[in-house]
């Protein structure tokens, strides 16, 4: 497929160069000044992540579901910020739902040519009985991926609401979002390596994305996690301190109260 990457941001050629030849201090202190940049690219986009999260909340109020798609590292970091809202917001498993290309074995190992299929994602999406009130957001760092491409042109074709994480201006993934966010970083420490400065931005977008969709839709009290999972000992000891701060009750009191309540919230409500 002939196509001009050099006017891709996330292709153009690293600033630094013989990179082999440099000492690892100077290799992690260049890699870290890299780094730096990230956030300030993030901050340039926070108006068009506060209009997608706005659109989604509206939805999944009424009972809709956020759907990530992506390939490679995109789509892993998708997985990623899906599989912790349940333990991290007490959410059921399918409120935030990803999908990469390739199917779950994709998270490990690379399966070749799956990205290029233009109509999997759609396959993988309608496997959920996706709806219109659900939202699909696409995660492509290059913005060409057409199995992101494909699925964000389906969902726009059935009334679904579309978004995007993109790092490059001006992509094919952007035009079909409904709600697009670039995030361009520019060149990459090892050129093209998109899994570096891009996939630190993808990370930062969705751990804003979902975490102010969570608190809007009322998973948050304060500033605390209060209807995470109890699933280990670390979690309930922090369950415990929450409710002893909330209530003023003793760590043995807290500890009846969530044995007996299954949450933070629930035990908190049930003495005040």
């Amino acid at each position: 497929m002939a196509e001009n990457l050099s006017v891709l941001a996330t292709e153009s050629a690293s600033t630094y160069d013989h990179l082999e030849q440099q000492t690892v201090d100077t290799i992690l202190r260049q890699i870290n000044a890299e780094d730096k940049t990230v956030p300030f690219a993030v901050e340039k986009v926070i108006p068009s992540i506060e209009a997608l999260v706005h659109e989604i909340v509206q939805r999944m109020k009424q009972g809709g579901r956020l759907f990530y798609i992506g390939a490679g590292t995109s789509g892993r970091l998708g997985v990623v910020d899906a599989s912790e809202c349940p333990p991290t917001y007490g959410v059921p498993h399918d409120w935030v739902i990803g999908l990469i290309a390739g199917g779950d074995s994709a998270i490990r190992k690379a399966v070749e040519n799956a990205e290029d299929d233009e109509k999997q994602a759609w396959l993988d999406l309608e496997a959920y009985g996706i709806d219109s009130l659900d939202t699909v957001i696409g995660i492509a760092a290059s913005g060409r991926t057409p199995y992101v491409i494909g699925g964000l042109r389906d969902a726009n074709a059935r009334g679904i609401l579309t978004g995007c994480i993109v790092c490059n201006a001006g992509s094919a993934v952007a035009a079909e979002a409904k709600f697009p966010v670039e995030v361009v970083v520019g060149p990459e420490y090892v050129t093209g390596s998109t899994r570096m400065k891009s996939g630190t931005a993808q990370k930062l977008v969705l751990n804003m994305l979902s975490t102010a969709v969570m608190i809007q839709l009322g998973r948050v009290r304060g500033n605390k996690m209060v209807d995470m999972q109890l699933s280990n000992h670390k979690l309930v000891l922090r369950a415990i301190r929450m409710v002893r701060e909330a209530t003023g009750v003793s760590d043995e009191v807290a500890a009846e109260l969530l044995e007996k309540h299954g949450s933070v919230r629930n035990a908190v409500d049930a003495i005040q």
